[in-house]
C-alpha cells in the first residue's frame, strides 16, 4: 500500500547547489539527492588539475575515481602510466585515480560527475 510519504519527490538545480568548491579557473558544484553527491564541474580555457586544484591539496594526481558526463567543451585526462585521453561533449566516462586533467581550447569546459563527487577538490 502506497502512502503519501512514498511518492514525495525531490527536485534540485545545479544553480543552486548544496555546495560549491572555488578554485582559480574553475568550481565544482555539489547537489545531494537522496544518499548520492552530483557534482557539476565548470572550468576556463588554461585550467589544469594538478595546477588548480592540486596545488591546494598537496597532490601531483588526483586520486578520485570519476564517472561523469561531459556537456560542452573538451579537456583531457592525462593517466600517470602516460595515456591521454580526449573528453569531448556527449562523452561518459570512467577515469580510474592518478590522473591530471586539463581544458584544451579556448572555450569553457563542464560535465557532470555520478561518481567521487563528494571527495573531489576538497580541502
Amino acid at each position: 500500500m502506497r502512502t503519501d510519504f512514498d511518492l514525495f519527490v525531490t527536485l534540485k538545480r545545479f544553480d543552486q547547489p548544496d555546495e560549491t568548491r572555488t578554485f582559480t579557473k574553475g568550481r565544482f558544484d555539489l547537489v545531494k539527492l537522496g544518499n548520492m553527491t552530483l557534482g557539476r564541474a565548470s572550468y576556463e580555457p588554461g585550467w589544469r588539475w594538478s595546477e588548480h586544484v592540486g596545488k591546494g591539496t598537496g597532490q601531483a594526481f588526483c586520486e578520485v575515481e570519476h564517472v561523469g558526463l561531459v556537456l560542452s567543451g573538451r579537456a583531457t585526462a592525462a593517466m600517470s602510466d602516460g595515456t591521454v585521453i580526449e573528453l569531448a561533449p556527449g562523452d561518459l566516462f570512467h577515469i580510474p585515480p592518478g590522473h591530471d586533467s586539463w581544458v584544451i581550447g579556448n572555450e569553457p569546459y563542464v560535465s557532470l560527475h555520478f561518481l567521487g563527487s563528494d571527495r573531489y577538490a576538497r580541502r
